[in-house]
């Protein structure tokens, strides 16, 4: 049962929803590919300004929380970026170092633990398969459409796991 009393969640990704990852894209494109550069790369990803400025309109309404595929590890760097930026503190969650599943499954997965004593009222993510699986569940979705997609970050969210 949902706890009325709080303030709904409005939920952001992280990576090409808040972060541009463009510049580090080159690190997934090789054979094989370099995952620490990639994550090592992140703290200085520019802000989206879509994205920053919708998380900023959501918090006036709602408690935001973050949902990323970045491994644990990338804990620290994710957030003192978000601090950085000068975003609402709120939850992070991350996927375990070792947690290899589609970001899908992992996102909807917390999706709907949050789901159990919060009102969702958003969830913005640029992950069409995350996006198409939240709404077929019930959320409500706001796709990040302000970046080009990337197949090396589709590939990796989808068949590796890794963000």
């Amino acid at each position: 049962m949902t706890d009325s009393s709080k303030r709904p969640i409005a939920v952001f990704d992280l990576d090409n929803t808040l972060a541009d990852t463009a510049h580090r894209q080159r690190f997934l494109e090789r054979k094989p590919r370099d995952w620490d550069a990639f994550f090592a790369a992140a703290p200085h990803d520019p802000p989206i300004p879509e994205g920053i400025a919708l998380v900023l309109e959501s918090a006036k309404e709602c408690e935001i929380v973050y949902l990323t595929g970045r491994p644990e590890r990338c804990r620290r760097d994710t957030l003192d970026w978000l601090t950085a930026q000068g975003l609402p503190d709120g939850r992070v969650h991350m996927r375990r170092n070792d947690d290899r599943r589609p970001a899908r499954r992992t996102k909807l997965e917390i999706l709907r633990r949050l789901a159990r004593t919060r009102d969702i009222r958003v969830l913005v993510d640029d992950d069409e398969l995350v996006c198409e699986d939240a709404e077929r569940a019930g959320f409500t979705v706001v796709r990040a459409r302000w970046t080009a997609p990337s197949a090396a970050l589709e590939a990796a969210q989808e068949g590796e796991g890794r963000t």
